[in-house]
């Protein structure tokens, strides 16, 4: 008789031969849908200059608001709990991919017993000792292991795209919530100095109504004008610090007062961002994860597929086993022993079938979101587009219609003076200037705000320069990931 393979290469054998049946993968391969996107955006301005790679908010020449983006990117709690969504789908996908190879462990094992006494035995104990390697694998024949992986390998690079889109989120709204901020204390210094100047002319009638040179009428109007700009103060007030609260927990911190820098007509204005609309697929990190969300679900497809076809596994146990210990890995004692085992699925009453159309429609759902995603950012950069244009295109027409409402109330209350008209004329001449003044810092503070939402959707390298401001954790505690661009 021919003498049999030792163990180990009969198991090396079978190890092969796995890995040879292990090149089909079942299910979809990914491929980018054909995107819709327009030539240029409608609303192109001419002065846009390529400035996404850059850190725009410094273009506001504000050292405050610059330094609340550093504190927010290193303190705000979104961020990092975005960096701990990242590290619990790099363990997710260790643990999918630890499948796909061999399992191996150690197993030591002692046992003493003693049997039962029957008539003609002797009494006494047994003694049994055993340490051993077990080695167990699954073979993926049908890819179903390495489509599990390539899912998770895509969640983990949605999940990287979510924490960058955080970032983006985040440091547009710390620039968004600053300008809103000066906004509100301009518009509170416009009420109080109006309200300080009703006041005096309040003073003013009282004592001219005492010496009987003016009429009730005149002095409950005057009275009323005052009281209206008056009421202004507490809502603002209440406004700027419900602002500055919210502005708080952007910076990671309880809420409370924020230090200011440059007023609001003081801020520079960055210029618009450049850019093409097939350029938001790459600049976009919300896009990217919503891409990488639809890898994810194409591969589940095989997955689920693969469930149809047979599972394959190789065990194996190479160790020694005594009754004494001392024997324990003398030559007697060694024992092996390997095998192969395979389960097909006969009859699941559709349960296989079940989860392949769970996921093909899984996969649907993310196709569709991918393509709404892409549509809905188009549109915001349009939106951004014209609201900038025409945001600056009113704020020249209103700073225009403040400077000659201002002379309008000089004359007017020039002509009261002299008696050539009713202080109903005055009234409503700094009514109006009061009104315009205000509208005046709204549209200013729209025309900042437009810029911003226009870096927010355009996207760009500015996100990887503000993602270099955030912390990273120390060199052992980071896992390197290996992108590619499909």
């Amino acid at each position: 008789m021919r003498a049999s393979p030792p163990p180990q290469a009969a198991f090396a054998l079978v190890f092969l031969i796995g890995l040879g049946l292990s090149g089909c993968m079942l299910g979809p391969d990914y491929r980018r849908p054909q995107v819709d996107a327009p030539n240029t955006f409608r609303f192109n301005d001419k002065d846009a200059k390529d400035m996404a790679d850059t850190r725009w908010w410094e273009q506001f020449q504000d050292p405050q608001l610059n330094g609340l983006i550093r504190i927010a990117l290193v303190e705000n709690k979104d961020v990092k709990i975005a960096a701990a969504r990242v590290d619990q789908f790099l363990g997710q996908l260790a643990s999918t991919r630890s499948a796909m190879f061999p399992q191996v462990q150690a197993e030591l094992n002692a046992l003493r017993e003693r049997n039962t006494v029957t008539p003609g035995t002797a009494i006494g104990a047994n003694n049994s000792f055993l340490a051993a390697l077990t080695v167990s694998w699954e073979i993926d024949v049908f890819g179903r292991l390495r489509r599990q992986t390539e899912a998770a390998r895509a969640n983990v690079l949605a999940s990287e795209e979510g924490r960058r889109a955080t970032i983006l989120t985040l440091v547009s709204s710390v620039a968004l919530s600053y300008i809103n901020l000066r906004s509100l204390d301009r518009q509170l210094d416009i009420a109080k100095a109006t309200t300080a100047s009703r006041q005096e002319s309040l003073r003013v009638f009282r004592r001219r109504f005492e010496g009987g040179t003016v009429s009730e009428l005149e002095l409950t109007q005057n009275q009323a004008e005052y009281e209206e700009a008056a009421s202004r103060i507490p809502l603002l007030e209440q406004l700027i610090a419900q602002q500055e609260n919210a502005l708080s927990i952007l910076l990671g911190r309880n809420p409370g007062q924020i230090q200011r820098g440059q007023e609001l007509e003081k801020l520079g204005l960055p210029p618009v961002p450049a850019g093409l609309p097939s350029e938001l697929l790459t600049r976009r990190p919300d896009l990217l994860q919503a891409e990488q969300n639809l890898v994810s679900a194409n591969a589940l497809i095989g997955a689920a597929r693969a469930q149809y076809f047979p599972s394959i596994s190789l065990t194996g146990l190479f160790g020694s086993a005594s009754k004494e210990l001392n024997e324990l890995f003398s030559g007697p004692s060694r024992a092996w022993n390997f095998g192969a085992a395979a389960t097909v699925p006969i009859f699941t009453a559709g349960g296989i079938a079940g989860q392949v159309k769970q996921a093909e429609a899984v996969q649907q759902q993310a196709l569709f979101q991918y393509q709404k995603a892409i549509q809905v950012a188009f549109q915001e950069v349009e939106d951004n587009l014209i609201g900038f244009q025409k945001s600056r295109e009113q704020m020249e027409a209103q700073g225009q219609q403040v400077r000659t409402l201002t002379n309008y109330a000089r004359l007017a209350r020039l002509r009261y003076d002299n008696g050539y008209t009713s202080f109903i004329e005055v009234l409503d001449a700094e009514r109006t200037l009061f009104n315009a003044q205000v509208s005046y810092t709204q549209t200013e503070s729209a025309v900042y705000s437009s810029v911003v939402n226009l870096y927010k959707a355009m996207g760009g390298g500015w996100i990887v320069e503000a993602d270099r401001m955030v912390p990273k954790p120390p060199p052992e505690e980071q896992v390197t990931t290996k992108t590619s661009a499909r």
